[in-house]
């Protein structure tokens, strides 16, 4: 586990220390000595867990200090060690904790600081989420290149200044394009959520350079740069955001998105990660 000493003036450090609780009872019962990569996989994405490598261990979320079971359907609730063939070890986080579920912004970070905690250099960030390109049809993969926080929060506290230049790894977008030379790529909008935006709301947030809209992957980033973490975020297209599409928004929608693109999509993100890892 990375080795450092939390001031005891530090607002963060309750967020912190748990975050060291998780990453040494994940590390212990993985039986791993320290995580090279930590992947998040948000809706659709779940199928890529089993094209990344041998699984070390599968522990229920719950049980890992300050982590919590899936709120959400098509999140697996669990937190996967795998071996990659190259003997990388990769944590997989299936335990999404949203903000809009109200258990506080250091909840939602809680994944990316024990990801840190237990020795991870780099964070992939998936999700699924609505597209304001109509070029970009439900089941496109779109590498995230930038976002915009939306949700009028974040994770850092008092006088923390974090640079968020560059902070979706031009490299690892480089190695992306390797895999696929076709991948576009676009501008994630993080809304508060639980409900859709509305028309008028996809309206501005593409005024102002929004590409993609939905409710994760911002919060996390912050909280992956400000722990010296290298970036990469990956959206699914899995519906036309509010106002493209003239049909109605449905969660049943982003699943069934997500289980047409799932083979594809998994294979490219197992590809991506493979060769971040190799650099």
């Amino acid at each position: 586990m990375n080795e450092h000493t939390i001031p005891t003036n530090d607002p963060a450090a309750p967020a912190n220390r748990l975050a060291e609780q998780a990453a040494q009872e994940l590390l212990e019962r993985s039986g791993v000595e320290r995580i090279d990569l930590a992947c998040t996989l948000g809706s659709g994405w779940g199928e890529a867990a089993q094209a990344l490598g041998e699984v070390v261990a599968t522990i229920p979320a719950a049980e890992i200090p300050g982590f919590h079971a899936s709120a959400v359907s098509g999140h697996a609730g669990t937190l996967s060690v795998l071996r990659t063939p190259s003997s990388k070890i990769v944590l997989v986080v299936g335990s999404r904790t949203h903000y809009y579920e109200q258990r506080g912004v250091d909840a939602v970070a809680h994944g990316v600081r024990t990801a840190a905690a237990a020795g991870a250099s780099t964070m992939v960030l998936t999700n699924g989420c609505g597209g304001l390109n109509p070029d970009w049809a439900p089941g496109s993969a779109v590498l995230i290149s930038d976002h915009l926080n939306l949700t009028g929060v974040s994770p850092l506290r008092g006088a923390h200044f974090v640079d968020m230049t560059d902070l979706y790894s031009p490299r690892i977008r480089d190695l992306a394009r390797q895999v696929d030379p076709t991948l576009p790529e676009g501008v994630y909008a993080q809304f508060p959520g639980p409900h859709y935006e509305t028309p008028a709301e996809v309206r501005y947030a593409g005024r102002i350079g929004a590409d993609l809209v939905g409710m994760s992957t911002a919060l996390e980033a912050i909280a992956a740069r400000a722990a010296g973490m290298e970036v990469f975020g990956i959206s699914l297209v899995t519906n036309q955001a509010a106002g493209i599409s003239p049909e109605p928004l449905s969660h049943e929608e982003v699943l069934e998105a997500g289980r047409s693109a799932a083979a594809r999509i998994s294979g490219l993100l197992t590809q991506i990660i493979h060769r971040a890892m190799e650099g």
